[in-house]
């Protein structure tokens, strides 16, 4: 696959899946991470939801990729699986956006059924005589059944509103959702508004189903906690040509590592209290 930076340098960049493991795509901001996601995603006519911007460039491009799939134990070639995706930080922060625009529109209907069942449930019987009385008339009836509490009636005819936490926490949920077994995800830098501990649960997430559930996964990201994972490989796109590294010699790892080590002795000190 290759890319363009601003000063027009090609790469080629070549990937090899196997089982069990994952690839990790890591270089600073602006490099070309996600531009790579985005061809692949378009090469294999992976589904997505949130569009992309595409260049000039971008059909050249695609036209330009190859791939090929390989063959089973017994000589049949691999197929892209139904469902397989590209999912992106505009696919997250879309999610979370139409779950609070519907918590509020739930919230505005609430108030509407709370005036509804008092004057459904005590005012004098509805009358059917057509059509345009039937939901009157079936909201009535169960505002009217013992079984149906003031509670359940507005419930189940105002909705139920999602249950929001923070934004990391409603990342993970969104791929705890969306994540199915025996699929090809592209996820580009999905740690977005994670903390480190989040980050550790979707680490364990993604492990498990690249491990036990037929998943493969190539993901573009900068944090630590994902590069770290078993069984990864790892393209730096900073380095000219592209190569392969452990996640320990990375460049942006060893600046976490300096910084720690400059104050070690704060954590030194800090467990000996304890």
């Amino acid at each position: 696959f290759s890319y363009e930076k601003d000063r027009q340098i090609l790469h080629d960049v070549s990937f090899r899946l196997e089982s069990g493991r994952s690839i990790a795509i890591v270089a600073p901001s602006g490099s070309g991470k996600s531009t790579i996601l985005n061809l692949i995603a378009q090469k294999l006519e992976l589904n997505r939801i949130a569009p992309f911007n595409m260049s000039e460039m971008t059909e050249s491009y695609v036209a330009a990729c190859e791939y090929e799939l390989g063959y089973d134990d017994e000589g049949f070639r691999h197929r892209i699986p139904d469902g397989s995706r590209i999912i992106t930080s505009d696919d997250i922060f879309d999610y979370m956006l139409t779950v609070r625009t519907n918590n509020n529109e739930i919230g505005e209907n609430k108030e509407e059924a709370r005036a509804d069942y008092d004057r459904l449930k005590y005012s004098e019987s509805i009358r059917f005589s057509g059509l345009d009385d039937y939901e009157e008339f079936r909201l009535q009836v169960l505002a009217r059944r013992r079984s149906v509490t003031r509670r359940k009636f507005i419930r189940r005819t105002a909705g139920e509103e999602t249950e929001l936490n923070s934004n990391g926490e409603t990342a993970l949920k969104y791929f705890k959702t969306k994540l199915k077994s025996e699929k090809l995800y592209l996820l580009d830098e999905p740690e977005n508004s994670m903390s480190p501990k989040t980050q550790l649960e979707l680490v364990g997430l993604i492990t498990h189903l690249a491990r036990l559930c037929g998943c493969q996964f190539i993901i573009a990201t900068h944090s630590p906690f994902l590069l770290a994972m078993d069984n990864t490989k790892i393209y730096n796109l900073d380095a000219v040509p592209v190569i392969s590294q452990n996640w320990w010699e990375l460049e942006s790892m060893k600046k976490y590592y300096e910084f720690f080590k400059k104050y070690s002795h704060l954590f030194e000190n800090a467990n000996s209290i304890f």
